[in-house]
């Protein structure tokens, strides 16, 4: 199986916390880039570990390098613009997961 290439947007927290844990999983994932507007630790973090760093617009013309992305921004009103983004760039093929799907996935790759 090819590693699925992701992106997270929102690295506060929560975001953070999943930056921790795909990190620690580079083996089967790549982080194409993260996207955070705020200077957080956690863009700090990303930056430090070599992750790039991206606007949401630039992230939306990476197109179909990207497989899924992650929403950890915890406003609702970001996965309503990156889906009409994606849609109208005619990408039929990147996922956006919100953030109760990234919640269930760090659940399965973090160790208990």
């Amino acid at each position: 199986m090819s590693k699925q290439n992701i992106a997270i947007v929102g690295l506060g927290k929560s975001g953070t916390t999943f930056l921790n844990a795909i990190l620690s999983k580079q083996s089967s994932v790549h982080l194409a880039c993260a996207v955070e507007i705020m200077e957080t630790p956690g863009k700090a973090q990303a930056a430090a570990a070599g992750v790039k760093i991206a606007t949401m617009d630039e992230l939306i013309a990476m197109g179909k390098d990207v497989d899924v992305i992650f929403d950890l921004t915890g406003q609702p009103g970001v996965v309503k613009e990156l889906r009409h983004k994606i849609s109208s760039a005619f990408n039929g093929h990147t996922v956006v997961a919100s953030e109760i799907i990234c919640h269930l996935v760090w659940a399965l790759i973090v160790d208990a």
